[in-house]
């Protein structure tokens, strides 16, 4: 099982963060008829969010990858309720070359955080995450 594991000096307060890259998947990409050699690619801060029901990246991010929306929804943030935003269907590589090929994830704003993507339950079902705080340290495995 592929995993990987990360040490924060102060995990508690940091939480637990990653680098991820993002880029269009690979059915988006054949669906839209791009090369799959062009491919731009984002490295981006990520924080596992065990509190998220689904993945978001913060706004923005999906132009700068330069794909269109797949979709939208309905979320709901600690201020508003029943909010529009859009879906993109990206490609999630994590430390030592663990990949999901293709996620649908939100497009919702990150304000404020240090963070530009949450790791929410969609993608954490798929695996095992250790977070063991008298170590500061997490680990997730695929």
């Amino acid at each position: 099982m592929p995993s990987f594991t990360q040490r924060i000096p102060d995990l508690e307060r940091v939480g637990p963060v990653i680098e991820v890259t993002i880029t269009p998947s690979i059915p988006y990409l054949q669906m839209m008829g791009q090369n799959l050699s062009s491919t731009k690619a984002i490295k981006i801060l990520a924080m596992i969010d065990t509190g998220s029901s689904g993945s978001v990246i913060r706004e923005g991010l999906a132009g700068s990858l330069g794909i269109n929306p797949v979709g939208t929804t309905f979320i709901n943030t600690p201020s508003s309720t029943e909010v529009i935003c859009h879906q993109f269907d990206i490609q999630l590589l994590f430390p030592n070359n663990i990949n999901i090929p293709s996620i649908v994830v939100t497009e919702a704003p990150l304000q404020g955080q240090h963070i530009q993507c949450l790791i929410g339950r969609d993608i954490l079902h798929h695996g095992v995450l250790i977070y063991t705080g008298y170590d500061n340290s997490f680990t997730l495995s695929f």
